[in-house]
């Protein structure tokens, strides 16, 4: 994600500014009265299939309770937030192109920071009494606590894959990958930051390398090149061992696969972790292929949605949201013959029917129980991405 544009906004835009008429998320009735007849536009990422066709299931729950959902494809999140930063700039309060984003970590950040989001909402849907907000991060979105501005529909754990015909014993910390990478020339490789998940392998790398991890909990200091110097260190040997020596890289994750299965590479990773079952059963990966994590964890963060300040369809977008929310939604999105994403619910506070649901999923011959899994690493605060996005592209980046 262009990141740095996201961020920039809060230096740019601080004065608050509110639609007029804003709707009581409290009260439901209401809400979904007024949603009726309106179409919400939701800018979510539009590059894998599994993703956009069920995104075009929720439309038709949607439809169900009289609201349209009409997808606007995103390569880059950024853009859905640069598209409101202009609204506002133009003096455009009400009757915005942005109805609904999915968004997390420096572009929530950054539009949170700017008054550019409507709510709170998140803890009004009628759907949030499942979710778990104590043993999931749903509360916080890369250090920065959401106070009801998005609600969470999906957790994402970072998760490696390799394809076990190949390769034997998987690198499982960082020295070993450089390590595995040194011995296994253009075999391995990952997107080009600024993507979403070329930078979350930046911060993986970061979080094993540097001397004090916890720093990374808050906001990028003047402490920034001695936190980081081991990770350039790291880039440095490991750049000539990658995928045509690192002079291209892969645009995105699926790419990232699609090298896997055409025997290009042997490792990948995944912030999705069905993400290589769902591959395996659409014939898109080798059933030889499985998943792992690091010895000392992998980060994980909840996916979420927010609503613009001037979105024409505030109603319309929260009961989207709840419809996100519901047992069955997150049921069909951690099968992974659909999605393979964990869900933000509390199992414990549904009933023995909604249960079920979850009890009868296979979950595939790829993906990782969630003792398997383990507890996720948290996110560093969303200023190490933009910093290290930014220093990557200075240091490594190529246009092909």
């Amino acid at each position: 994600m262009r990141l740095a544009l996201a961020l920039a906004v809060t230096t740019a835009l601080i004065l608050p500014v509110h639609a007029q008429d804003a709707p009581d998320p409290s009260d439901w009735d209401a809400v979904t009265e007024a949603a009726q007849g309106q179409t919400v536009y939701w800018h979510a990422w539009g590059g894998a299939t599994p993703t956009n066709d069920f995104i075009a299931w929720i439309g038709d729950r949607a439809a169900e309770q009289g609201v349209t959902l009409e997808h606007v494809k995103l390569a880059d999140t950024a853009d859905a937030v640069g598209a409101v930063v202009t609204e506002r700039q133009a003096g455009r309060d009400a009757d915005g192109s942005v109805d609904l984003i999915w968004i997390n970590g420096a572009n929530f950040a950054s539009m949170k920071e700017a008054d550019l989001l409507f709510g709170p909402f998140a803890e009004q849907l009628p759907n949030w009494r499942y979710v778990d907000v104590e043993g999931k991060t749903v509360t916080t979105d890369f250090t920065v606590p959401t106070e009801g501005y998005e609600s969470p529909w999906a957790m994402a754990q970072l998760v490696f894959v390799y394809d076990g015909a190949r390769v034997q014993d998987p690198p499982r910390t960082a020295p070993e990958l450089l390590a595995w990478a040194e011995a296994n020339p253009g075999r391995f490789t990952y997107p080009q930051p600024p993507d979403f998940l070329g930078t979350t392998f930046l911060k993986q790398m970061l979080i094993e390398l540097a001397p004090e991890p916890a720093a990374l909990q808050d906001p990028v200091g003047e402490n920034y090149d001695e936190v980081t110097a081991p990770l350039w260190s790291f880039l440095d040997t490991l750049t000539p061992q990658l995928w045509r020596e690192g002079r291209a890289y892969p645009e995105t994750g699926p790419r990232m696969l699609q090298l896997i299965n055409d025997g290009e590479t042997d490792l990948a990773f995944s912030f999705s972790p069905g993400e290589a079952s769902t591959a395996i059963a659409n014939f898109q990966l080798p059933e030889s292929v499985r998943t792992y994590v690091f010895e000392e964890g992998t980060i994980g963060n909840a996916s979420f949605v927010a609503i613009p300040y001037n979105s024409s369809a505030k109603e319309g977008a929260m009961v989207v949201a709840d419809i996100l929310l519901s047992p069955d939604a997150q049921a069909r999105a951690q099968d992974p013959a659909v999605l393979g994403y964990d869900t933000v619910l509390d199992l414990g506070k549904l009933s023995e029917a909604q249960r079920a649901a979850f009890d009868a999923l296979d979950l595939g011959v790829a993906t990782l129980t969630p003792e398997e899994l383990g507890q996720a690493l948290p996110e560093p605060h969303p200023s190490w991405a933009t910093r290290l996005a930014e220093d990557w592209v200075a240091r490594y980046g190529v246009a092909n």
